[in-house]
Formats: C-alpha cells, sequence, structure tokens
C-alpha cells in the first residue's frame, strides 16, 4: 500500500501491467456492469451544462433513455452515475465505424466543443476510487473484459499507472503523481 497525501494507493497499481486493447474488447467497460459510469457530485452540474453540445454526438437509443431517465441518475444508495440503454451500455456511448464503443462526451471535447473531457471515473478504468471520510482508496478493478488489456501492457512493459498518467494527474496533479513515480522506482530498487 501506497500513501500520498490523503489516498491509499494499492501496489497493484503499480505493480500491474495494463494498456487498453479496444480493437479485442470493443470498450466493453461502456456495457458491462449494472449501472452506468459513476459521477462525482461536482460532475452534475458539468453533465447539466456540456448535455447540450454533446447531444449530436450521441446515438438516438442513447437521447431516448437522457430524455427518459435524466442526464444522470440516482442508483438504490444514493450515488450518481450516468443512465443506460435497456440496461446495457452508457447512453453516453457511441460506436464507431469498426463497432467499438467510445464516449460520445470525449469526441465532443476532441472536436473542440466542450473543455471537460469525459466523467473521471472513466478516464481512470480501470483504477476505481473509494471515498472515505478522511482519505481515498484507488483500487485496480481486475475484471475479466480486461484481460487482453492485461495481456497487451505486458507485452509493451507498461504498467497501470504510467498508462494512466493523465487521468490521475488530472484528478491529483503533477506533484502527487510525480510522488508516485518516486515511490514506485524506489520499490523497484528493493
Amino acid at each position: 500500500m501506497i500513501l500520498i497525501e490523503d489516498t491509499v494507493i494499492s501496489d497493484d497499481i503499480i505493480e500491474k501491467f495494463f494498456v487498453c486493447d479496444l480493437i479485442k474488447c470493443k470498450g466493453a467497460c461502456c456495457v458491462e456492469g449494472d449501472l452506468g459510469a459513476p459521477l462525482n457530485d461536482d460532475e452534475l452540474p458539468i453533465m447539466e451544462q456540456i448535455y447540450q453540445d454533446v447531444k449530436p454526438y450521441l446515438s438516438q437509443e442513447g437521447i431516448k433513455a437522457i430524455e427518459e431517465e435524466g442526464i444522470y441518475v440516482k442508483d438504490w444508495e444514493g450515488d450518481f452515475s450516468t443512465p443506460v440503454i435497456k440496461g446495457r451500455e452508457c447512453a453516453y456511448a457511441i460506436y464507431d465505424d469498426r463497432n467499438i464503443l467510445k464516449c460520445g462526451i470525449e469526441q465532443a471535447y476532441f472536436d473542440g466543443k466542450i473543455s471537460w473531457r469525459k466523467p473521471i471515473s472513466c478516464h481512470l478504468y480501470p483504477i476505481r476510487i473509494t471515498k472515505y471520510e478522511h482519505y481515498e482508496a484507488l483500487n485496480y478493478d481486475r475484471w475479466h473484459i480486461c484481460s487482453d488489456a492485461c495481456t497487451h501492457g505486458e507485452q509493451l512493459g507498461v504498467e497501470l499507472y504510467k498508462f494512466l498518467k493523465e487521468p490521475l494527474i488530472r484528478k491529483y496533479g503533477e506533484a502527487w503523481y510525480q510522488e508516485l513515480l518516486n515511490e514506485a522506482r524506489d520499490r523497484e530498487q528493493l
């Protein structure tokens, strides 16, 4: 376990290899599971603000799900997430010409229509954050749908924390990430 500021980081995050392999998984993390993408409270007004700019990127089924359920939904535990289409893919997910699911929010960001990339839970996946009163726990969410990403990461020699450098910096900042790098280097020298 690694402690940096008010975060507790699982050793798996620096020890396990991971690089998404969308050609093989087809964006399965946008489909699998019980709910859509988890949303933080501070992301809810952003979702409301960007919706009209993101809407042209979405499928008709996604728009219908959002119009019926809302821009975001509250689950039985009081947590917020994106709505899903008929219990399957995230309402903000779109299929590309290779039948790979991608994020409509992120596509609007890449096209310069919005300045927010996507929910941090999506950007950080497969790292999941659990919030406690005085700290946040970062854990590697191992799931069979990402087995190809593990193999791909191992072939390339890229650990999870390196693959997710950009979203980790987005969430916690450059100084925090540098501390994580230092911890990883220190462990390699042992």
